[in-house]
């Protein structure tokens, strides 16, 4: 089941609209010789088990399938796995989690066991949910899995006062950072941030060039200039800008032209795109996984509306001072109560920096 894990990996940010999930084919009688391995391919299929079978060839007679996640049974794009897997003479199955989707959701637990499928559940269990939270999150809440993106000097700075940020962390924690957008779905900015950074948005890893996820602006009023490299290369990356209907029409068809995709949604009392609303058309999108590289401010709204639900944040060995900006706005924090809370999952050395991550406390 690690094993499935590990591959089940490989598919995050490719996936979507399906989950990431990986698949492993053993032969007990043959010493435990694992036979054929799988993951989910790009855009969702072929699922793991499907492309594992396809490995193991003949060999799969009287195989255990160890797998991520339910295997699904219903009939889409592709046959349901569940009779692929019962076709092919798989006589026990490990699931290490139930699907939540409604065409599944036990389905195919019990399509295996009516078969014959000797059934286990839940081994990795706790693994394998914090590898596709994406997918669990929006089958269940309708709203990718969101990780808020900063580096920040050690007293919480990001740019000097005079907005200088170039570059806070070295080169080895720029590359982590291009290894999480390869990770997400797609990858989110304000507006603010297109146009003082001019930023790509791709992922630039050697041999990772066409993992860059889709690219997203909020821009309440369409300022991000044609001219802006986002736009320029929206052809080759797909790029979407989210904006409020009372928004400039002749400005959003400019934009079209350019290849942009523009997406309205209702303003909130600030006048800017209501980010309950912006999640949920992303969720409706079938992204499972957004990441957001912000300013302050967006940084601020998504934790005020309790929509951060990891942090990746990136530390150097720096000082900035108080003039600095910092990595988060005010968002209305009157007693250290009511401060949210975060548990750290993990703590890794990038360089002379530092990469700490944490999940949301319940």
């Amino acid at each position: 089941m690690h094993a499935a894990l590990v591959l089940a990996r490989r598919g995050l940010g490719s996936a979507w609209p399906n989950p990431a999930v990986g698949c492993v084919l053993a032969r007990e009688d043959l010493d435990g010789r694992i036979i054929g391995r799988g993951w989910t391919q790009p855009g969702g299929r072929p699922h793991a088990e499907t492309e594992a079978l396809s490995r193991a060839g003949a060999l799969t007679q009287g195989a255990t399938a160890y797998v991520t996640l339910e295997p699904c049974d219903h009939q889409g794009e592709t046959p349901p796995c569940t009779e692929a897997l019962i076709a092919a003479g798989v006589t026990r199955c490990v699931i290490a989690i139930e699907d939540p989707d409604p065409r599944v959701s036990g389905a195919g637990i019990r399509r295996l066991a009516n078969a014959g499928v000797e059934t286990q559940i839940g081994l990795f269990e706790q693994e394998a949910r914090h590898l596709n939270a994406g997918f669990l999150m929006r089958v269940t809440k309708g709203r990718p899995l969101i990780t808020l993106k900063t580096a920040t000097t050690l007293d919480g700075r990001v740019a000097t006062a005079k907005g200088q940020s170039k570059w806070i962390t070295g080169a080895p924690a720029r590359a982590f950072a291009h290894g999480l957008r390869a990770e997400n779905d797609a990858i989110m900015i304000g507006i603010g941030t297109a146009l003082a950074d001019q930023p790509s948005l791709t992922c630039r890893l050697p041999g990772m060039e066409d993992r860059s996820p889709v690219r997203i602006v909020a821009d309440s009023t369409l300022r991000l200039p044609v001219e802006s490299p986002l736009v320029e290369t929206a052809g080759d990356v797909p790029t979407w800008v989210v904006t409020v209907k009372s928004a400039d029409q002749d400005k959003r068809q400019a934009l079209e032209a350019k290849g942009i995709e523009v997406i309205e949604v209702a303003a909130g009392n600030d006048g800017r795109p209501d980010l309950i609303a912006v999640v949920m058309e992303l969720g409706g999108r079938g992204l499972t996984r957004l990441l957001v590289e912000s300013g302050g401010d967006l940084a601020a709204a998504l934790i005020k509306h309790d929509l951060a639900d990891r942090l990746a944040w990136f530390r150097s060995p720096k000082l900035i001072g108080g003039d600095g900006k910092g990595a988060v706005a005010a968002f209305g924090i009157e007693a250290i109560a009511e401060a949210p809370a975060f548990v750290r999952d993990s703590i890794t050395d990038a360089g002379d920096d530092v990469l700490e991550t944490y999940r949301r406390a319940i």
